[in-house]
């Protein structure tokens, strides 16, 4: 089975306009989370759920679902990207220990510091591996195994803005720290962008994972 007959994106990323627009949208997302989080925008009243933080992870998820389904080229865009890369960039997570410092200090709570911590910490190890692995064999993304991490990723993000969204909500009681430090920045920063972006990420993995299969399928 030739490799050459298989989806590009896994091996090299594909040229597109849309490259420069898309990275210029990100720097101004970026730059209206620390503004908003200077001002205090994402902060809650005690024991009410994190809206704002709420809006700050599902508006990029629901602009990147409707711009892949309405638009041919941004789609394109998704499935022209670096697989390996999309892959190793998630080895920045393992700056998830930041959660696990900041309990030793009481300034997080365990129930959010440890699972959001622990989890950011394994993928973030995992991820050069796994990138490591597709440079080597590209198949492996059309495998379980790759699709499973990239999944794992992803309920570790939903399971870090889940437990931060109960403990703020007073639905999960905490005594030894508050979650309002993540509402200030730079912490922030984390909700308000690396998740929904890391996220992101996963995403363009999936859909690329289900492509290369149904490549791998018709071969």
């Amino acid at each position: 089975m030739s490799t050459a007959t298989l989806p590009n994106s896994v091996h090299a990323p594909t040229s597109s306009s849309l490259g420069p627009l898309i990275g210029a949208l990100i720097a101004v997302w970026l730059a209206l989370v620390f503004i908003l989080g200077s001002q205090g925008a994402f902060l809650a009243a005690p024991g009410t759920p994190p809206l704002a933080i709420f809006l700050a992870v599902a508006t990029p998820i629901a602009l990147f679902v409707i711009g892949y389904r309405r638009s041919e080229r941004f789609r394109d865009f998704v499935l022209g990207l670096d697989l390996r890369l999309l892959t190793g960039i998630q080895a920045w997570r393992f700056a998830g220990f930041v959660f696990i410092a900041l309990l030793t200090y009481r300034i997080l709570p365990g129930a959010f510091a440890w699972p959001a911590g622990l989890g950011d910490i394994a993928i973030g190890l995992s991820a050069p591996f796994v990138a490591f692995a597709l440079a080597r064999n590209p198949r492996i993304a059309a495998s379980r195994g790759f699709v499973l991490w990239n999944v794992l990723g992803l309920l570790d993000l939903v399971t870090a803005v889940g437990t931060g969204t109960l403990i703020a909500s007073g639905v999960i009681g905490v005594t030894d720290a508050t979650i309002v430090p993540m509402g200030h920045l730079p912490m922030v920063l984390i909700p308000a962008f690396f998740v929904p972006g890391l996220a992101l990420l996963h995403f363009a993995a999936l859909i690329q994972a289900r492509r290369y299969a149904n490549a791998i399928d018709s071969l």
